[in-house]
């Protein structure tokens, strides 16, 4: 029995409606033609000197027992967007917030934070609480830019973060299939992991 369509003809749908919904992820990606594969993913790690890591790890736990992270706004502005400035500062990488792209009338909306360098990308979304969903939605983000970027990369990686848990996702383009990687990373305990994988994904060669 053939499975009925999700996505329906002549509708349109931003990234935010696929965090929404209430499909498998496995489903919703076998619309663009991508499968789902979920693994351990053992992420290259940056071995350069970071000279700020105890410094944001200081402000980072100094400020948590006073500030509420009820809502998405507050995770970005107090826990993602310090780490990202911080990779900016390490890597020169480009920072773009709230950054639009529209692909097609199925694959458009903003992507929370773009950061590319020469010859490479990273797309983090930030969500509240839900991280299953929240990887759902950066997985279609992964699939737009797959269809949109002039990179030559054969895998492009992205994150979504809570602020305080971050899971990290690869796109293998000519496989097209996405990799859900199992291993979460925590803030501040995991910082400096967290941040040599970041820094490693946008550092120039």
């Amino acid at each position: 029995m053939t499975r009925p369509a999700i996505l329906q003809p002549g509708q349109s749908y931003t990234f935010r409606q696929y965090f929404e919904m209430p499909y498998e992820p496995e489903d919703i990606l076998a619309e663009f033609g991508y499968t789902l594969q979920r693994s351990m993913l053992t992420l290259p790690q940056s071995t350069a000197a970071l000279d700020r890591l105890e410094d944001l790890k200081a402000r980072i736990q100094e400020s948590l027992p006073y500030i509420s992270l009820t809502s998405e706004a507050a995770r970005r502005e107090l826990l993602i967007a310090p780490i990202l400035l911080d990779v900016v500062h390490y890597t020169h990488a480009q920072l773009r917030i709230e950054y639009p792209l529209i692909v097609s009338d199925q694959l458009k909306g903003s992507l929370d934070y773009y950061l590319y360098s020469v010859g490479k990308l990273l797309v983090v979304e930030a969500k509240n609480a839900d991280l299953a969903k929240g990887f759902t939605q950066l997985a279609v983000e992964l699939i737009a830019l797959d269809q949109w970027t002039e990179s030559p990369q054969p895998i492009l990686q992205g994150a979504v973060s809570t602020g305080d848990i971050w899971q990290f996702g690869l796109l293998h383009r000519a496989q097209k299939q996405i990799q859900q990687g199992l291993t979460l990373y925590r803030v501040p305990d995991d910082l400096e992991t967290l941040m040599r994988i970041l820094v490693k994904i946008l550092a120039p060669n």
